[in-house]
């Protein structure tokens, strides 16, 4: 387990729960399939909640479909996570929403997130937004749990790009696919 010595500060941490075929929602953005098929988190993953500072939020990941909806366990981190959150998205709603603050350009996006994360990770949630922040060399770790189901469609993790290769030092004693940018 990661311990909060060896986060770097504000780190940016794209963590995602994907099928064993790539995919981190289901056709249609269906996030419903997660309940179906988690396993028992891992330590590394328990901790993460309250290594979190900020969210930085994907439009459509904000907009989206939220598995445990209307139960005790909605929102990120299965609700175990109460802190502020920067959604990046071409259309802000006109009405504010607590806790929440947006951001229509990526660099002003990540700015923000790192302020208010103080020296704990912002966790980046969407792949869309992840994607940017890589293609914009501002990710610095990426997160990936496999959940054994083979989804067939939907969001994948990462879609093909024009970066090339991109090297990824794997973090000890995690137990996850958990990996800090090479730079």
């Amino acid at each position: 387990m990661i311990t909060k010595e060896e986060v770097p500060m504000a780190a940016l941490l794209y963590s995602a729960t994907m099928s064993l075929d790539g995919f981190i929602a289901g056709p249609g953005g269906d996030m419903g399939w997660l309940n179906r098929h988690l396993g028992p988190p891992s330590p590394a993953l328990e901790a993460l909640p309250s290594q979190t500072g900020c969210l930085l939020i994907g439009g459509r990941t904000f907009r989206g479909d939220d598995p445990n909806a209307g139960t005790d366990s909605e929102g990120a981190f299965e609700g175990e996570y109460a802190g502020p959150s920067v959604v990046l998205t071409r259309t802000p709603p006109a009405e504010s929403v607590p806790g929440v603050e947006f951001e229509t350009d990526l660099v002003r996006a990540v700015e923000r997130s790192r302020e208010l994360a103080g020296e704990r990770y912002v966790n980046v949630l969407g792949a869309a937004t992840a994607q940017a922040c890589l293609r914009a060399g501002l990710l610095d770790e990426i997160l990936l749990c496999v959940t054994p189901v083979l989804l067939g469609g939907g969001t994948r993790a990462f879609e093909p790009n024009d970066l090339g290769e991109v090297g990824l030092e794997p973090l000890p004693d995690t137990g996850e696919l958990w990996f800090r940018m090479r730079r």
